[in-house]
């Protein structure tokens, strides 16, 4: 069986990962004895969520002819302050004025159809709502 994804180490701390044609590129903050040179693991796997929600999003408003551009998502991690592991990951997608009230819930049902989300299991809540973004 060919491997999904191949695993090599860089300078330092930078651990990079072949995924198809493309390399991706690790690396932990200088705190940690790293290059700060790219995104940790954590903020890379973190950074998946928020995009794999984001593409949802954006299927189903384009399947629609809503416009996008102004359309944004804030994640937020809130940690279990004994164990420091994340417990809940709270999504919210700003919504522009002018976005069709009738969508309101689909858009967040969309965002919750996240593939990433479903493969992680329950002992990690994550939210997806939205909010009416202040321009």
């Amino acid at each position: 069986m060919e491997a999904l994804y191949e695993i090599s180490f860089g300078d330092m701390k930078q651990v990079n990962a072949q995924v198809r044609d493309f390399v991706i590129t690790t690396d932990q903050p200088t705190k940690d004895g790293g290059d700060d040179s790219s995104p940790s693991p954590f903020e890379l796997f973190l950074a998946s969520i928020g995009t794999c929600v984001g593409y949802q999003i954006l299927a189903f408003c384009r399947e629609r002819n809503i416009p996008t551009d102004k359309i944004r998502l804030e994640q937020n991690i809130v940690r279990n302050d004994s164990t420091k592991m994340a417990e809940k990951i709270d999504l919210t997608i700003l919504l522009p004025p002018g976005f069709p009230e009738k969508y309101g819930d689909a858009v967040i049902k969309a965002g919750e159809s996240c593939i990433v989300k479903k493969h992680i299991g329950p002992q990690t809540i994550i939210q997806v709502h939205s909010r009416q973004r202040a321009d």
